[in-house]
C-alpha cells in the first residue's frame, strides 16, 4: 500500500498535525514536535500527546507510518566539541518526543563538515550521534535523509550514507529518506525510466530497501547536478509529472511514508490525489 502525505503544521500544539494533515486528504503526514529553529522546547503535556494520538486514530493515521522531522539547527557532523555535544545532545531529545508520541521515525539531515574536517570524520561523528540517541531509546527509528550537496553538507551520495550506516554499526533502527529533489541535484538522474531503475538499484545494493525509512516527494526548480536544494511543485520542476507517477506505481517504494515539501501547500490535496489516482492504476 501506498501512504500519501504532506508535511503539515502543527501550529498550537502537535494535535493539530493529524487534523491538517486529514483536511488535504492524506494517509500519513510529516511534522515538527518542536519550533524547527529552536534549540530547547517544553515537554510535551500528557493531554496534548492523548489528544495527538485520538485525532491520528480518528483519521486512521498509523503511529508508526508517520515522519516526524527534527530541528534544522541540528548538525551531528559538527566538528567543534561543544558544539557537537549540544547536538547530539538535541538530536537525543528529539528522539525521546517521539517516543512519547508514539512514534517509531525521525527524519533528518545527517550534517556538515562546514570544511573543517574530513569527509569521513564527519560521516563518523554522525554516526557516533545516531549511535547514542538510539542507545537513548527502544522503539524511534533514526531515518537519513539524503541532501543535494549544497554547500559542505554530507549525504549527498549514497555511498556517503552507506558509510554512516557501516560507522554505526549497522544498527537496524538505521533507516534512509530519499528525497528525490536532493536526488536529483546530487547528480541522480530520476527522469527516464532506465535511470530511475539504475538509481533504485544502486540504492538496493549500497544500502537496501530493508532500510528504506521515508520518500520526500518534491520536484527540483535547479537542474541536475546543481547541488541546489530548490523545491518545486510536482510536475511544475525540472523533474516533471511522469517521475512522480512512477513512484507512485513502484511496488519497492510500498509501506513507507511518501511526503510531499512542495511550495505550495494550497495544491497539496490535488497533488495527493492525483498520486494516489497514479498508484491506483497499476493495481
Amino acid at each position: 500500500m501506498k501512504y500519501f502525505g504532506a508535511h503539515v503544521s502543527a501550529s498550537g500544539g502537535v494535535f493539530n498535525a493529524p487534523l491538517n494533515a486529514a483536511a488535504i486528504g492524506a494517509d500519513t503526514f510529516a511534522l515538527f514536535t518542536k519550533n524547527q529553529r529552536q534549540w530547547s522546547a517544553p515537554a510535551l503535556k500528557d493531554e496534548d500527546i492523548a489528544q495527538f494520538q485520538a485525532n491520528c486514530a480518528a483519521n486512521k493515521f498509523r503511529l508508526d507510518m508517520i515522519l516526524p522531522h527534527d530541528s534544522y539547527l541540528i548538525n551531528l557532523g559538527q566538528p567543534d566539541p561543544g558544539k557537537a555535544l549540544a547536538a547530539h545532545k538535541a538530536f537525543a531529545e528529539e528522539m525521546k518526543r517521539c517516543e512519547v508520541l508514539g512514534l517509531h521515525r525521525l527524519n533528518f539531515h545527517p550534517g556538515s563538515h562546514l570544511k573543517l574536517i574530513s569527509m569521513d570524520e564527519c560521516l563518523r561523528r554522525i554516526a557516533d550521534g545516531i549511535t547514542k540517541a538510539l542507545a537513548e531509546t527502544r522503539q524511534v527509528m533514526a531515518v537519513i535523509e539524503n541532501t543535494a550537496g549544497q554547500g559542505s553538507n554530507v549525504g549527498f551520495e549514497l555511498e556517503q550514507i552507506a558509510r554512516i550506516i557501516e560507522y554505526a554499526s549497522a544498527d537496524e533502527r538505521i533507516k534512509v529518506c530519499i528525497d528525490t529533489c536532493h536526488s536529483y541535484a546530487a547528480g541522480y538522474d530520476l527522469k527516464t525510466p532506465e535511470k530511475y531503475a539504475e538509481f533504485w538499484q544502486k540504492f538496493d545494493y549500497l544500502i537496501g530497501f530493508d532500510r528504506l525509512g521515508g520518500i520526500h516527494l518534491n520536484d527540483a526548480k535547479a537542474p541536475l547536478g546543481s547541488k541546489l536544494d530548490r523545491h518545486d511543485s510536482l510536475g511544475s520542476g525540472t523533474l516533471g509529472w511522469e517521475t512522480f507517477e512512477r513512484i507512485a506505481q513502484d511496488p519497492n517504494l510500498d509501506d513507507v511514508p511518501i511526503i510531499l515539501e512542495t511550495p505550495q501547500p494550497e495544491l497539496w490535496a490535488d497533488e495527493i490525489k492525483r498520486l494516489k489516482a497514479a498508484a491506483a492504476a497499476a493495481v
